[in-house]
C-alpha cells in the first residue's frame, strides 16, 4: 500500500487515482477526517486521520496498513504567500522527519517529497530547466524556500537511513480539484469562462500579461507522473523534474478557453512578458516512459467540462 500524505488534495487526489488505475491501494493521510473524500470514493482507498506532525498518530496508521511506499505531499502549513511564523516552520519541519522517520521503521522502499518548479527562480538560464542547474541559496517566496530546504533534508536523511528519497519538482499545475494560484492565471481564466462571470485576477500576486509563460501541465499528468516515479523498478537520479515540457504562454490558455467557451470575458492586457521557463522532462521519461497526454486546448476543455458539471473546483 502506498501512503499519500495530502492525498485528498489538488495534486494528491489525481496521484491517488492514478496509483490505483496502476493497481495499488493507497492510504490518505488527512489532517480532520478518517472519511474517504467523495471525490476519491469509487477507489481503493482507505482514508486515516493524523497530521504528519504527529508521530504517534503516523506510527498508529503503519500499526493497520503494509505500507510499502510514502509519496509526501502536504501542502505548506502557513496561509498563502506567508511564513506562517515558528510554529508553521516547527511543524513543516517536524512533518517531514516524521514522514521519514515512520518510513525507515516499515522499512520502505522509496519516498517521493513534493518540490516545485519555483526551486529554480532567479537562475540566469536560458533554454529548458534542467535538473543539473545549480540552485540559489535562496527564495523571495516561502513556498519554494521551504522547497528547497526539503531537499537538501531530504538528501541527508537518505545518506543516514538508507531510503531512496526523491525531489518531484512539480511545474505549475491546473486542472479540476485545483485552486486560483498566486502565481499564474490559468485556473482564474477557466473559472471565468465556465461560471461566465467577470474575469477576477485579485487572487494573484502581479498583474498577468498576455505574453507571461510557464510550464504548465494538466493536474491529471502531473498525478501519472508522480505515480509513474513512486512505481518504478529503477531510478536513476534523485531528483525528477514533472511537467509538460514546453512554455503555455496566456495567449495560448485564452486561445484554447475560446474554443469551448468564445463568449468568455477572459482578455488580459499586453505587455511585457514574464519567464517563460519551462522544465526538461528527459529524466522521468528515460525512467518511467512519462509523456503529457494533455495539450492546452484538451485540457482547457476538460476543466470547463469538469466545472460546468457542477463541481466547485
Amino acid at each position: 500500500m502506498i501512503l499519500v500524505t495530502g492525498g485528498s488534495g489538488f495534486i494528491g487526489s489525481h496521484t491517488v487515482r492514478a496509483l490505483t488505475e496502476r493497481g495499488e491501494t493507497c492510504v490518505v493521510v488527512q489532517r480532520r477526517s478518517g472519511e474517504v473524500p467523495a471525490h476519491l470514493a469509487d477507489l481503493r482507498v482507505v482514508a486515516e486521520q493524523a497530521d504528519v506532525a504527529d508521530l504517534n498518530a503516523l506510527r498508529a496508521v503503519g500499526t493497520r496498513h503494509d505500507i510499502t511506499g510514502v509519496i509526501h505531499l502536504a501542502g505548506y502549513p502557513a496561509p498563502r504567500g506567508t511564513v506562517g511564523g515558528i510554529e508553521s516552520t516547527e511543524d513543516l519541519l517536524r512533518g517531514f522527519l516524521n514522514v521519514v522517520r515512520v518510513a525507515s521503521e516499515w522499512s520502505v522502499r522509496r519516498v517521493g517529497i513534493a518540490s516545485t518548479i519555483g526551486v529554480y527562480g532567479g537562475l540566469d538560464h536560458d533554454g529548458p530547466l534542467t535538473e543539473d542547474l545549480p540552485l540559489l541559496l535562496t527564495a523571495p517566496h516561502p513556498i519554494p524556500r521551504s522547497k528547497k530546504i526539503g531537499e537538501l533534508l531530504g538528501e541527508q536523511l537518505a545518506e543516514s537511513t538508507g531510503i531512496e528519497i526523491i525531489n518531484l519538482r512539480i511545474s505549475g499545475t491546473w486542472g479540476p480539484l485545483g485552486h486560483e494560484d498566486p502565481f499564474f492565471a490559468a485556473p482564474a481564466l477557466i473559472h471565468a469562462a465556465a461560471s461566465r462571470r467577470p474575469l477576477d485576477l485579485s487572487g494573484l500576486l502581479a498583474q498577468p500579461r498576455l505574453e507571461d509563460a510557464l510550464d504548465l501541465c494538466y493536474v491529471k499528468d502531473t498525478g501519472r507522473g508522480i505515480a509513474l516515479l513512486q512505481l518504478a523498478d529503477h531510478l536513476s537520479y534523485r531528483t525528477y523534474n514533472i511537467g509538460s515540457g514546453r512554455s503555455t504562454s496566456n495567449a495560448e490558455i485564452i486561445e484554447a478557453i475560446k474554443t469551448v467557451a468564445p463568449d468568455a470575458e477572459v482578455d488580459l492586457p499586453a505587455g511585457e512578458a514574464g519567464s517563460g521557463s519551462y522544465l526538461d522532462i528527459s529524466r522521468i521519461t528515460q525512467d518511467t516512459g512519462y509523456q503529457p497526454e494533455y495539450d492546452t486546448e484538451h485540457a482547457a476543455a476538460d476543466y470547463i467540462n469538469w466545472l460546468r458539471a457542477g463541481n466547485a473546483r
